[in-house]
């Protein structure tokens, strides 16, 4: 257990395992899953799961849901599984190479947190699990094309990633994906939008939204020590609060 801490996410509801060294899930898979309006007895795919800190945090906000997570990595498989407790479905596998039997299934929703950066136009990192989960390995457009295979009709698939990747995420999107929506997320009043939340629908047809940004803290700068999370925030990530959009 040295190499690892366990991590309290939802205010504890969440227990999660992590390496002590490398990628740690923090806000941004907790935002995912809190945008997702599941509904019990549904299925939902979670690509690249991690530790299972989306899975887990939206199992744990509606219960009765049938969850499932591919992870490459077979470290944070592993802990993802135990994290699970049998509550999420974990399968190891290559986004590019997945099981037959996963290929044979279709899910309510699709969600992914997919690498944000493209190595072809940076440096890579030192340590190997943190590239791995960070830097941009497999091709976004995979990403994308996988989660619209596996989404039933009218289901939905739903990202997280940099704002700056929008122009990518809607190329590569199949036309059989309408009723996107985009909601922006700016770290403060008056920022630009660093991350976006991406939303479509398997064979949606209503109109394009982009919403108001949502504002992760309170003022126009950072003026103490502890966090300074909006009310809104905060509900989502102590009380597993929906994120409603």
């Amino acid at each position: 257990m040295d190499d690892l801490t366990r991590d309290a996410f939802l205010g504890g509801l969440v227990q999660l395992l992590q390496p002590r060294v490398g990628y740690r899930a923090g806000v941004d898979p907790v935002l995912l899953a809190a945008s997702v309006p599941a509904q019990a007895g549904q299925s939902v795919l979670d690509l690249g799961c991690g530790v299972g800190a989306a899975a887990l945090c939206l199992g744990a906000r509606i219960a009765g849901l049938s969850l499932t997570g591919v992870e490459m990595q077979a470290e944070y498989a592993q802990l993802a599984a135990r994290n699970g407790g049998g509550r999420l479905e974990v399968v190891v596998a290559d986004l590019n190479d997945l099981p037959a039997d996963l290929r044979e299934r279709q899910f309510d929703h699709v969600m992914a947190n997919p690498p944000y950066f493209d190595r072809k136009a940076g440096l890579s990192g030192q340590n190997a699990a943190r590239e791995a989960a960070l830097g941009e390995a497999t091709p976004l457009a995979v990403w994308i094309k996988v989660a619209a295979k596996r989404v039933k009709p009218k289901g939905q698939v739903h990202f997280i990633h940099r704002a700056e990747r929008i122009p990518q995420i809607l190329e590569a999107l199949p036309d059989h994906m309408g009723s996107i929506e985009i909601l922006p997320i700016s770290p403060r009043i008056g920022r630009a939008a660093e991350l976006v939340i991406l939303r479509a629908r398997k064979n949606g047809r209503a109109a394009f939204k982009l919403h108001a940004p949502l504002i992760l803290h309170e003022g126009a700068r950072h003026l103490r020590d502890g966090d300074s999370y909006a009310p809104r925030i905060k509900a989502i990530l102590r009380d597993g609060t929906a994120l409603d959009f």
